[in-house]
Parts: structure tokens; C-alpha cells; sequence
């Protein structure tokens, strides 16, 4: 399967990666496992997740999902030189706030490799803005980890411009490591967050975007047409505001080329994040087997010039 750069990290994903956030949450372990043997199998090779996951669910307390992932490596051993391993950092795991300090750092980057089952995390991302850290010290903790060897390239998460911008100046005028990803909610509907001047910025400084919410919780595959829908999954409470009129006619787009192509919504929403101009790939995730070969046939399929600008004018 063609790779893509992710930014100038030296690393290359295919253009789909695996939202890891459903392990141990709506996935038990031994489906997950079948869930990433049918990935890599399919030349699927990033995974993403975060020291958080799933921290929501009852009775968990985060690194739920990371422990699921490091004992499918320990059991598969052969695979972990087939798959890039993604995490993140910086989210409340109990200490109150989000915390992106150099001692938190420190710490949190021993429990993710100890939970991976690893000796190295491929790309490290700071999950939220930390308005209490001075983007400096999380940079030059990032430049430990790097010469430690314990991480081979850094991204971050909902950063806005303003805040990327700033840390691409601070790295550049302190010669720190720089990041490398941008991980934004984005989607046919959710647009306005990317689309406009931390799109162009990303593109300018050669930086690799991976969008979250690729499918809009699950709206954008099409089963959620009512509020009586809601009650389908456990996510249906996110997707009520989508459910307006420009949610409807996104909708409607998505039959249309669905049809055309004998394809499923969502394959054809996550064809067109796939294609758009600066996005290096979207993450999606899957409950089952049926779902991921879904997801797989998404990479494959190919929107025309004529699909891409109905999907456009109807997400406007």
C-alpha cells in the first residue's frame, strides 16, 4: 500500500490509521486483537491512541487502551516492525489538570512504554494545550526523550495556528525539536477548525496532519438520519448536533456518490478526507471485523473530480 510522509519525522503512514480509543471501551481485548491482525494484515500500519484512553468508561482509569495494544505486541512479536505506534500525552490522568510540564513528561512517557509493551514510542503527541507550560520546557522535554531514544519524532493535537505557529518559533529560534503532526477534528461537517489558516500553515511548514472525528462520531456513515437514531450506539449523544439542515444535505451528497459508486457513506466521507489537499490521513475506528474491512475499502476508492466538488458544495 502507497505510504505517505508524516511531515519531516522520517516516518511514513498509510493514508488510514486505527483510532485505538474504542480498546477497552467498546472493544473487549480479544476482539481488539482480531481488530489489529486484520489491520496490519490489510498494509495498514499506524495505530493511534493515548495515555487517556478510555479514562470516560466506567471503572477504567486510563492506559486502558495502551495495555490492550502492548499485549497484542507481546503476543505478536513479529508485528511490532510492521506497525507505527502513535500516543499521547498531556490529558488530566487524575493529577486535575491538563498538564504538558517537563516532570509530567517524564513520567507519563515510562507508564505509555511500560504499558505498550516498547522500548520506543514512534510519534508522541501533546494531546491538549497546556496554558500553565511555557511551550519551551515541553519542547526541550520532548529533545530528552528524542536523544534518549525513547521517542522518534513529536506531534500535538488541537492546537489552533496562533499555538502551532508559536511553537514552530520557539523551536526554531531555541533549536528544539519541532512538531512534526497536527492532529485536528475534522470531517465533511467539521471543517471550520482546519480548513482556513492552520490548514495553510501546516502546508507551508511541511507539517503531516492526522484528523480525528473522521467520521463525525459516526454521523457521516448515514445511520443517524433522526433523533430517534440516537439510541443506536453508545456515541449517539455526540451526533444530535449534527442532525440540521447542512447536516441533511451532507448526508444526502454522501448517498449520492455512495450510489454512484456502490460504496458506504462513511467510505466515501473518508475517501474525501483521504483526498483533501494537506491531510496526510484520516484516524477511524472499528467495533468489528465487517466495520474495518469497510474502513480498508475506503483507502481504495477513488472520488472524481465531479464527487469531490458535490461532497464540497453540500459541506460548505
Amino acid at each position: 500500500m502507497q505510504k505517505r510522509p508524516l511531515g519531516r519525522s522520517g516516518l511514513e503512514i498509510a493514508p488510514l490509521v486505527f483510532g485505538g480509543n474504542v480498546f477497552g471501551w467498546t472493544v473487549d481485548e480479544r476482539t481488539s486483537f482480531s481488530l489489529l491482525d486484520a489491520f496490519v494484515d490489510a498494509g495498514l500500519n499506524a495505530v493511534d491512541t493515548a495515555d487517556a484512553y478510555s479514562r470516560w468508561a466506567p471503572g477504567n482509569q486510563g492506559g486502558e487502551s495502551e495495555t490492550i495494544i502492548g499485549n497484542w505486541l507481546r503476543a505478536n512479536p513479529g508485528k511490532r516492525k510492521r506497525v507505527l505506534i502513535l500516543t499521547k500525552v498531556g490529558s488530566d490522568m487524575g493529577q486535575g489538570h491538563k498538564d504538558l510540564s517537563a516532570r509530567w513528561i517524564e513520567k507519563a512517557v515510562e507508564d505509555s512504554l511500560r504499558r505498550l509493551n516498547t522500548d520506543v514510542i514512534d510519534l508522541y503527541q501533546s494531546h491538549w494545550p497546556d496554558p500553565n507550560t511555557p511551550q519551551e520546557e515541553t519542547l526541550r522535554a520532548y529533545e530528552r526523550l528524542l536523544r534518549a531514544g525513547k521517542i522518534r519524532a513529536i506531534g500535538t493535537s488541537n492546537y489552533d495556528a496562533a499555538l502551532l505557529e508559536e511553537s514552530l518559533k520557539v523551536a526554531r529560534e531555541k533549536g528544539l525539536p519541532r512538531y512534526e503532526s497536527l492532529q485536528p477534528q475534522y470531517n465533511l461537517y467539521d471543517r471550520s477548525g482546519f480548513d482556513g489558516a492552520l490548514r495553510d500553515l501546516a502546508m507551508r511548514e511541511g507539517i503531516g496532519v492526522i484528523t480525528y472525528y473522521s467520521l463525525a462520531s459516526g454521523f457521516l456513515s448515514g445511520k443517524y438520519r433522526s433523533k430517534e437514531d440516537l439510541s443506536k450506539s453508545q456515541r449517539g449523544k455526540g451526533v444530535e448536533k449534527y442532525l440540521d439542515a447542512r447536516g441533511m444535505k451532507i448526508l444526502a451528497a454522501l448517498d449520492e456518490v455512495s450510489a454512484r459508486l456502490g460504496a458506504k457513506p462513511a467510505e466515501v466521507a473518508l475517501a474525501w478526507v483521504i483526498a483533501r489537499e494537506g491531510v496526510t490521513a484520516p484516524i477511524a475506528s472499528a467495533t468489528g471485523l465487517e466495520q474495518l474491512a469497510s474502513l480498508v475499502r475506503a483507502v481504495h476508492l477513488a472520488l472524481s473530480a465531479q464527487d469531490i466538488a458535490l461532497l464540497d458544495a453540500a459541506s460548505a
